[in-house]
């Protein structure tokens, strides 16, 4: 099942450097959630959790979203 997430934006943890990781942010819900996306596919949250429910759909899509941008 997709979910809406809108204005998804992300950026290299490290400028000028080809080491993996990158901060994500989006709007989910009207919530507005930050993280650091790993190279293993693991999310670590910023400030705001997803509900529990609404988390491994939400991971997908952002995973889904990174493979788009980052590894095409």
């Amino acid at each position: 099942m997709a979910v809406m997430i809108s204005h998804f934006s992300w950026k290299p943890l490290f400028p000028k450097e080809k080491l993996p990781g990158w901060k994500i942010s989006f709007y989910y819900k009207g919530t507005h959630y930050e993280g650091i996306y790993h190279k293993s596919g693991e999310i670590e949250w910023g400030d705001l959790f997803p509900a529990r429910a609404d988390e491994p759909a939400l991971t997908n899509e952002i995973h889904e979203l990174m493979l788009f941008h980052i590894y095409d």
